[in-house]
C-alpha cells in the first residue's frame, strides 16, 4: 500500500522508517481503516489508546503510511537511554515528564509543533491501560489543555486492538497476530471553545475524547464498551531535569 501523502522527512525520521517499517510488518499482520481521515497537512492532534509496549512502533508505521510525520509525546525517561535517546531527540519527538513541573514545558513544545503544522501524537492515558479487559482507561487532562490552547486544531480519535498479543509466543510462531486500527472522525469540541481550563472543563473534554477513542476500540473488538472508565490507583511521575543535548 502506497503512502497517502509524501511530506519531506529528515535523516532521523528516515532512519526510524527503515528500522520500524519492516519490523512492524514482521511481527504483526497490520489492518487499518479510516486512514484518509488523518488530515493531509496542518496541525493535528492524534489521540490513541495504549495497550502494549510495542504498539508505538505499529502506530508510528500507521501514521507514516497516512502521509504524516509523527511527533509522539513520549515519557522523558526514554530520552535518556543510550539507544532511544539520540533517535527520539533527532526525530524531534516530544518528552513528557509525568507528574512534575516540567509537564508545562512539554505542553509548550506540543503547541509549537502544532503551530508549525505538525501531527502531534498523544496517549491520553499516560501509560499502558491498567483496565483488566484492556479497554481505554481514564485519561489524563493534558490532552484537554493542549486542545484548549489550539482550538482550531482537530483532535482525531484512533482506536487500536491486537498489539497486546505477544508476537514471540510459541503459539504465534506460525501465524502472526493481527493489529487493527480504526481512525475516527474529529472529536466535536466546539462547545468548549474559549472555555476556561477549570478542572471540570478539562475532565469533561478529556472524557469526551477518551469516549471517542473507546468507540473506535469497541468497533474493532465487536463488543459493547463499558460505560465507566477504569481508574488506575497509581500515579506516574518521571524524573525532572534537563535533557542531554543532541
Amino acid at each position: 500500500m502506497s503512502r497517502l501523502h509524501k511530506p519531506k522527512a529528515g535523516f532521523w525520521i528516515r532512519l526510524c522508517v527503515v528500522l520500524i517499517y519492516p519490523l512492524a510488518g514482521l511481527l504483526y499482520r497490520i489492518r487499518w481503516r479510516g486512514l484518509d481521515r488523518v488530515p493531509a497537512a496542518g496541525g493535528v492532534i492524534l489521540a490513541l489508546n495504549h495497550i502494549s509496549h510495542i504498539d508505538t512502533l505499529l502506530m508510528a508505521r500507521m501514521i507514516w503510511q497516512s502521509g504524516r510525520v509523527p511527533r509522539f509525546m513520549i515519557k522523558a525517561s526514554l530520552f535518556h537511554k543510550p539507544v532511544t535517546g539520540p533517535i527520539f531527540r533527532g526525530s524531534k519527538q516530544i518528552p513528557v515528564y509525568r507528574g512534575t513541573g516540567d509537564a508545562a514545558r512539554s505542553l509548550r513544545e506540543a503547541v509549537t509543533a502544532l503551530e508549525r503544522g505538525e501531527a502531534v501524537v498523544i496517549y491520553p492515558e499516560g501509560t499502558i491501560t491498567r483496565d483488566p479487559a484492556k479497554w481505554p482507561m481514564l485519561g489524563k487532562t493534558g490532552i484537554a489543555r493542549l486542545a484548549l490552547l489550539c482550538p482550531d486544531v482537530p483532535v482525531i480519535p484512533i482506536g487500536q486492538w491486537g498489539a497486546q498479543q505477544r508476537p514471540f509466543s510459541p503459539l504465534r510462531l506460525i501465524r502472526r497476530p493481527t493489529s487493527s486500527v480504526s481512525v475516527g472522525k474529529p472529536v466535536e469540541l466546539g462547545r468548549f471553545r474559549s472555555a476556561e481550563p477549570s478542572a471540570d472543563t478539562l475532565r469533561e473534554m478529556t472524557d469526551t475524547i477518551m469516549a471517542a477513542i473507546r468507540d473506535e476500540v469497541a468497533e474493532l473488538r465487536g463488543e459493547a464498551a463499558p460505560r465507566e472508565f477504569f481508574r488506575p490507583t497509581r500515579n506516574y511521575v518521571d524524573r525532572p531535569g534537563a535533557l542531554p543535548q543532541s
